[in-house]
């Protein structure tokens, strides 16, 4: 009896055990059919036995959605991009239009012929094509033919005789005339004699000189020697500095070819001969033709309903920017705005074109071979230029509709597109942040934005590469693209 009230209770609760042990076993069988909505809950948790890893993680008020208006860049990163940063400052802007040009020879400044004074036969060549001369530098000697240049020598000497005559004449009866013994009459006489040869004499030398005989062979002349060659020389006199826009530069070895000591400029440079050594030449024959291109002229080409843009230009003296085809950057120095000089007043019927001139200041480079100097220009006749004519100042409206700012400036690379939105790069940190702007004008070198606050002057806006720290920060969204938490740090 001791014995079965002792085995009924180990027996039940062995019984008990094994009920709890099967329950659970099986408890994804029952459980959801006994608590459906716990089930519910737990199923779209972690898993079975899965740890939950956000366990004690408080997720209120947090946004686990990519930032997909920055991106985080190494300080490796930003070198290999080479960035520029800088802040903004408002400044005046033009809208231009673009005007083809062409670089020209300025009329009646540029080009120059020497012609012969005289007829003879050219016996020396001194310059020739590609050398630089200045003015008085010899050109040519001419050996005369002019039979009126040879009496016209004859006759200054005979003048020059009969003057000296007549002089010591006039002396000998002044002196007589102070001893009273002959009348003042007679020494007037004489005066006047003197007076005429003098003035024969002075007629004499002016002919010779004008047919290119120097005064020291025009003096020879008057002594009765007879002139037989001429020198024609560069054309010109003296004349002041260059000015320093026009001045020489010259190579220096020692300096690799940077320009050093400013050199006053030559006036010509022999372009063209036209006659041969030997060759007989008339008065009036052209011998060679010189150049000066240290004074030029932009030609544009502009449609004739662009002509009143242009004459209020003109007027207003407006500076025009000018792009030089075939100029590496930083090989010259820096060229200022142009300003409009004349627009003719005739279309051409074939391009229905009118011409717009504008004055360019050459800069010349030199260096010296055997004993010469010669010339390398900036810009030389036929140099494709682009020309952009301001049309428009571009500002934007304050709030108040009445105060006029100023735009931002930056280069082509530091504004990005997508669509119809442009954005820039703010750098903070390692840290860049796309923001969108407006743009008022855009070419291939420059964009315009607007000062309407979606950037201010403090911010350090990156200059450059917009496109690719576009791609950087795509690509950083893209990475975390199915996880919820991508960015986020649990740490």
């Amino acid at each position: 009896m001791r014995l079965r009230r002792f085995v009924s209770p180990v027996v039940t609760l062995a019984v008990l055990a094994g009920v709890g042990y099967a329950g659970y076993r099986t408890q994804d069988r029952w459980l959801p059919l006994v608590f459906p909505e716990k089930a519910a809950k737990s199923g779209g948790g972690h898993g079975e036995g899965a740890a939950d890893d956000h366990a004690g993680h408080d997720h209120a008020g947090h946004d686990h959605g990519p930032k997909g208006d920055r991106v985080k860049l190494s300080p490796q990163a930003q070198k290999n991009l080479a960035l520029d940063v800088d802040t903004l400052t408002p400044q005046e802007y033009w809208r231009t239009k673009l005007i083809p040009g062409v670089v020209v020879d300025r009329p009646g400044e540029s080009d120059r012929g020497v012609t012969s004074k005289v007829a003879g036969v050219v016996t020396a060549i001194k310059a020739r094509p590609g050398d630089t001369v200045k003015a008085g530098d010899p050109l040519f000697t001419i050996q005369l033919a002019s039979e009126f240049l040879q009496s016209a020598q004859t006759d200054l000497a005979k003048a020059a005789r009969e003057l000296e005559y007549a002089a010591a004449k006039r002396d000998r009866i002044a002196d007589v005339v102070s001893k009273g013994v002959q009348s003042g009459a007679a020494l007037i006489e004489e005066e006047n004699q003197v007076k005429r040869f003098t003035t024969q004499v002075q007629a004499y030398r002016r002919q010779l000189q004008v047919f290119g005989l120097t005064p020291e062979q025009v003096t020879r002349a008057e002594k009765g020697e007879v002139v037989t060659e001429v020198t024609v020389v560069a054309p010109g006199g003296p004349k002041a500095a260059p000015p320093a826009a026009t001045a020489a530069v010259s190579l220096s070895p020692s300096s690799g070819g940077s320009p050093v000591e400013p050199r006053p400029d030559p006036h010509y440079e022999v372009q063209e001969l036209k006659v041969t050594l030997g060759e007989q030449v008339t008065a009036g024959q052209t011998l060679c033709l010189l150049s000066s291109h240290s004074g030029l002229f932009v030609e544009g080409r502009a449609f004739k309903s662009e002509a009143d843009a242009l004459a209020a230009a003109a007027e207003k003296k407006t500076p025009v920017r000018a792009e030089f085809a075939d100029e590496a950057a930083g090989a010259w120095p820096a060229q200022g705005p142009l300003v409009i000089h004349h627009l003719s007043n005739q279309v051409d019927p074939a391009t229905r074109t009118f011409a717009v001139y504008l004055p360019l200041d050459n800069q010349p480079r030199t260096f010296d071979r055997d004993g010469k100097t010669h010339f390398v220009w900036r810009y030389r006749p036929g140099q494709r230029v682009r020309l952009l004519m301001p049309v428009e100042k571009l500002v934007t409206l304050a709030p108040d509709g009445k105060t006029e700012l100023l735009p931002f400036v930056l280069p082509a690379g530091a504004v990005g597109r997508e669509g119809g939105e442009a954005f820039v790069f703010i750098q903070s940190g390692d840290v860049f942040v796309r923001k969108p702007v407006r743009v008022l004008y855009a070419d291939r070198s420059e964009v315009v934005i607007a000062n309407d606050g979606s950037v201010s002057e403090a911010e350090f806006v990156v200059r450059n590469q917009a496109a690719a720290l576009n791609r950087a920060l795509k690509a950083a969204a893209a990475g975390g693209g199915g996880d919820p938490h991508a960015g986020h740090d649990h740490g």
